[in-house]
């Protein structure tokens, strides 16, 4: 894969950005800020890089002057932050940063999943949540507890397959003071009915416990957003439940990241959702490999 590397001397640096994680092959995040771009008039790049934890600071420590920002995915959202010159309060509070704004030699780090998944939900005309239940129990699990406390979230149940994983989740609840009880995964049956699921696991993790967690829930927001629907969201439908997608939090956390990455307001959302929308279906009609 292409190295960022520095400009040749003499060249005017050119203005860049991406995204990195490992792995990120999948990302549909160069083919959003991409569409904002165009829609933007302009001329900047945006691409992709597989960067695991062992290689991100070297990663950073590379970059030219025409690097403006970086969005961060799984498992760089919580390794960066010992990276940052400086982190956003609520960055700092969930322990997660989606997104570094390179600004003249500082790293400065930021979450924008947090606004992202309670826009996503307000536009579905959720605005307002009392119980809810999360499935996962890490960075991302994090900041969608986040985004259910400005909710108004008073209650959360949070099943871990791991549930000595969530430490950070239970220090977070105690900050936010949302009571929240971490349940093992093969206990799902005993948890009550809640107003909203929000699931941040991997589709086969969801999927096997799907009907249990449907069968608790008036509406289903699960992150992932390929392969679409999820086996989570196509029982949450059948079941006459309200949806909302991966790519719905992609979109809104994508168009707030160009928003911080440009300098424009607003980002154009209706265009890079069409450009994700036909994107995933590209993918559907190629198949498999």
């Amino acid at each position: 894969m292409e190295q960022p590397g520095k400009p040749e001397r003499g060249q005017r640096p050119e203005r860049r950005c991406a995204v990195l994680g490992c792995p990120i092959g999948h990302s549909l995040s160069p083919v959003l800020h991409r569409a904002a771009y165009a829609e933007l008039g302009l001329n900047w790049r945006y691409d992709a890089y597989e960067v695991d934890e062992s290689r991100l600071a070297r990663f950073l420590g590379e970059l030219g002057p025409e690097w403006r920002g970086l969005s961060l995915t799984m498992p760089l959202k919580r390794v960066v932050i010992p990276l940052c010159d400086e982190v956003s309060d609520l960055a700092r509070r969930v322990g997660a940063v989606n997104t570094l704004i390179l600004d003249d030699g500082r790293r400065v780090g930021s979450n924008t999943d947090v606004p992202g998944m309670v826009a996503a939900l307000k536009e579905r005309g959720i605005d307002a949540v009392r119980t809810a239940l999360l499935l996962g129990v890490g960075a991302t699990a994090c900041s969608a507890l986040a985004a259910l406390a400005e909710l108004g979230a008073q209650t959360v149940h949070a099943l871990a397959r791991d549930p000595a994983r969530a430490a950070e989740l239970r220090a977070l609840s105690e900050r936010l003071q949302v009571a929240t009880t971490v349940v093992p995964w093969v206990d799902v049956a005993t948890i009550p009915r809640v107003d909203l699921v929000v699931s941040t696991v991997p589709e086969n993790a969801a999927g096997a416990v799907a009907k249990q967690v449907v069968d608790r829930a008036s509406i289903v927001f699960d992150a992932i957003y390929e392969p679409w629907p999820t086996r989570l969201a196509s029982s949450a439908m059948a079941a006459g439940r309200a949806v909302v997608s991966g790519l719905d939090l992609l979109v809104h956390q994508a168009a707030l990241q160009v928003e911080l990455m440009t300098g424009r307001q607003p980002a154009p959302i209706a265009a890079m959702r069409s450009a994700g929308e036909r994107a995933l279906a590209s993918r559907v009609a190629a198949g498999p490999g």
